[in-house]
């Protein structure tokens, strides 16, 4: 009849048929394919860039459309700038930091779409150590553009403390309404 060793085979496979999930015991093949199928999205061209300088609120933020048929328009000059802070290090263009510096990160869209920067190496960004000029609420500081903000959308800034608190209170966190725009 059985053996020791066909019953210790029997309960194993028994063991492993009910362990795994029935949809893995099932269209193994249907899962696969879906898998491949969403591991390769389609990919999207970024729009294209028409005005860099954000601190003019007619040209803030101006795209042209996918189709070049002439009939683009502005978006809204309401796009409001937002300005945050972070614990400063190593930065995306490979300049070390600290927390007393006057420095900011742009966000990922901009710094990307930077003119003259290839999307290789983010330490050959031209970009990187570019002056730029912040004003917020009246008071206008200089701040080297030194990182790349993950998290900040197109236009917003994420400032060192040092330079956060030379605009607002850090109980704040998060100030909007600020304009900016690279002098060097």
């Amino acid at each position: 009849m059985f053996t020791l060793a066909k019953l210790v085979v029997l309960l194993t496979a028994a063991l492993l048929v009910a362990a795994m999930p029935s949809h893995l015991a099932r269209n193994t093949y249907n899962h696969r394919e879906i898998a491949a199928r969403v591991a390769q999205p389609e990919v999207v061209p970024a729009p294209e860039i028409v005005a860099r300088d954000i601190s003019d609120p007619a040209k803030r933020l101006i795209r042209k459309k996918r189709a070049r048929n002439g009939r683009c328009k502005p978006k809204s000059s309401s796009v409001v700038v937002l300005g945050t802070f972070y614990a400063t290090g190593l930065g995306a263009c490979g300049i070390t930091n600290n927390d007393g510096q006057d420095i900011a990160a742009v966000s990922h869209s901009f710094f990307d779409s930077f003119p003259g920067y290839d999307g290789v190496n983010p330490n050959n960004n031209p970009m990187c150590s570019k002056t730029a000029e912040v004003t917020y609420n009246g008071i206008t500081i200089h701040v080297k553009l030194t990182d790349r903000c993950e998290g900040c959308a197109y236009g917003d800034l994420d400032f060192s403390p040092n330079a956060f608190k030379q605009l607002a209170d850090f109980a704040a966190g998060r100030i909007s309404g600020i304009s900016w725009r690279i002098i060097d």
